[in-house]
């Protein structure tokens, strides 16, 4: 397991490095999480010590939250001021997101089908 999440914390370091060298605007884990994925493809496939590992690591996912509550609660009084832009924002965006999600999810739902399932 620990061989694992050092790997996992490896692709990470790498994919921050590319991006403070390149000042890219994608985020260091992002692209730390792409070398992860190119890997498994030139492999072939998921090792099952990194099944167990992320396994383990999204199911305790909730606990990597509690930092991030914490610093909105510090920022309440601010928070309140400025409801109206932080509302604006996020109604918005999170509907779009649905109806993307929704859209693609159709989509991919379509191209999956075999021919005799389609009506």
């Amino acid at each position: 397991m620990i061989r694992f999440l050092a790997l996992i914390l490896i692709c990470q370091l790498a994919g921050e490095t590319i991006q403070v060298a390149t000042r890219v605007t994608v985020p260091g884990p992002v692209i730390g999480m792409a070398i992860l994925f190119a890997g498994l493809l030139i492999r072939r496939g998921l090792p099952q010590g990194l099944n167990d590992t992320a396994t383990g690591l999204l199911r305790h996912l909730a606990l990597l939250f509690v930092p991030a509550g914490v610093g909105v609660m510090l920022h309440i009084p601010r928070l309140a001021g400025e409801w109206w832009p932080i509302a604006l924002a996020i109604v918005p965006g999170t509907l779009i997101t649905i109806v993307i999600t929704a859209l693609v999810m159709e989509r991919l739902g379509r191209a999956t089908l075999r021919p005799e399932d389609k009506v």
